[in-house]
């Protein structure tokens, strides 16, 4: 699914609600709901750009690592029983 918001522009606005910038107006103004800003203000607060990018690098690296994980262990399930069946 492809996000919306970029996280730059995720910062951004974070950086704006910190300088004062009332949450109900960001949201209209960028057309996100308050879930979506409260969400983000957990994530993101306190981060710059570089550390957001590589955040989100992790998190796509560690799911590619679970799938990975969940397909071998299927393989290894699939193969006992495929050895439990020769016997």
């Amino acid at each position: 699914m492809k996000k919306r918001f970029s996280e730059e522009q995720i910062i951004e606005f974070l950086k704006e609600a910190d300088a004062g910038v009332p949450i109900k107006e960001l949201c209209r103004k960028h057309g996100f709901s308050d879930a979506a800003f409260y969400g983000w203000r957990t994530k993101y607060r306190g981060m710059k750009v570089e550390a957001a990018k590589r955040l989100k690098a992790l998190e796509h690296e560690n799911a590619k690592l679970k799938r990975l994980l969940a397909d071998s262990m299927l393989d290894i399930e699939a193969l006992k029983a495929a050895l439990g069946r020769q016997r």
